[in-house]
């Protein structure tokens, strides 16, 4: 069992930056594969980032490649999205998600709650 609690979220301008941060619960924390989803009002949740357990492996949608980072602190029980040059088509409620498969597809197990992000134009 993991719980997952993000933060970091807020308004920012378009071309500024934001860390999010996944804080999860659990002595097994290394050994998930860790998602970062998004959500934007109307639209479906939608893949943004992923990395394995040991965070040496890691997958980006297009849309973000090249501006977002994601990076774990295992012995932290920690996962950050690094965010740079948004834009506000990335204003979205951001979410954590960690599984045992690495994957785009909205599968994990465990989900936390959602952070919001704003980018003003």
């Amino acid at each position: 069992q993991v719980h997952l609690v993000e933060s970091g979220g807020g308004l920012v301008q378009a071309g500024g930056s934001l860390r999010l941060s996944c804080a999860a619960s659990g002595r097994t924390f290394s050994t998930y594969a860790v998602g970062w989803f998004r959500q934007a009002p109307g639209k479906e949740r939608e893949f943004v980032t992923a990395t394995t357990g040991s965070g040496f492996r890691t997958y980006y949608a297009d849309s973000v490649k090249g501006r977002f980072t994601i990076s774990r602190d295992n012995a932290q029980n920690m996962a950050y999205l690094q965010m740079n040059s948004l834009k506000p088509e990335d204003t979205a409620v951001y979410f954590c998600a960690a599984g045992n498969v690495l994957t785009s597809t909205r599968t994990y197990a465990y989900w936390g709650q959602g952070t919001q992000v704003t980018v003003s134009s």
